[in-house]
């Protein structure tokens, strides 16, 4: 870059104060936010990253040198949008990933939820896990089972939120056999993504999630759930389906 393009020494401190400001910014947003996905935060965030992006830029042209900070951004994930303008429709594709860390407490409530169902699903549909299940999803929204997945005996995993955009939307039926198999990231609007990756104490065993999904992958093996099932355990379904009650949903990373 020759030095008549380079930006000033006062563009540059403009740029550093800009980051000060949009700091504090986002503090006081975080400090007054009214529940866990308040829009001034997310804004506020992106002012953040936005600011912080410039000064970066401008004091690498000015003087070759970086900040510490890197800001991700849907371009780390996505390719460019390429979907309409104005579109007029979309989908939200969901995929939420548990593994079956207490096999026991899921077939208890499953029996509280019969019990209290009066109809009867079958006699052994919540002596499994894959019939327990059912009774779960079948019950409950995938949002609340998210919020207190905890007393259902679930343990997250993770998961993603894709908004795609669409020109018409699907005719009724259209797409039910295979839901997801006409993915275009790109006309994907916005993702948001939590993954114990993110952590700073993260599990190097975790598999990547690639594919958008609404399912849930339950992980657990079928052997150890019959040495589970053989086992003489004291289950009380009234005291298990009291559950830990500090289960929390999953937060979205909008692009942070």
């Amino acid at each position: 870059m020759s030095d008549a393009a380079q930006p000033t020494a006062a563009e540059v401190r403009a740029a550093a104060e800009a980051v000060k400001t949009a700091l504090d910014r986002h503090l006081a947003a975080v400090e007054h936010r009214s529940g866990e996905d308040d829009p001034a935060v997310y804004e506020a965030f992106n002012q953040l990253a936005a600011a912080a992006e410039a000064y970066d830029e401008l004091l690498y042209d000015r003087y070759d040198e970086v900040t510490p900070f890197e800001i991700p951004g849907a371009e780390d994930t996505l390719p460019p949008y390429t979907g309409p303008e104005e579109p007029n429709a979309l989908s939200v594709l969901i995929r939420r990933d548990y593994a079956v860390a207490e096999p026991q407490r899921l077939m208890a409530q499953a029996r509280r939820l019969e019990a209290a169902d009066g109809e009867g699903r079958g006699a052994d549909a919540s002596g499994t896990v894959h019939g327990a299940l059912g009774i779960l999803f079948g019950e409950f929204e995938a949002d609340e089972i998210a919020s207190r997945h905890k007393e259902f005996g679930l343990e997250e995993g993770d998961s993603t939120l894709w908004v795609t955009a669409a020109d018409e939307p699907a005719d009724p039926g259209e797409w039910l056999e295979a839901p997801f198999e006409q993915v275009e990231p790109q006309r994907v609007v916005c993702r948001f993504d939590v993954s114990a990756v993110f952590d700073d104490e993260f599990d190097d065993d975790i598999d990547d999630v690639d594919d958008p999904a609404v399912d849930v992958d339950v992980d657990v093996d079928l052997g150890d759930l019959d040495e589970d099932l053989d086992t003489d355990i004291d289950t009380d379904p009234d005291e298990d389906a009291a559950g830990d009650g500090d289960g929390e949903p999953a937060r979205p990373e909008a692009d942070r």
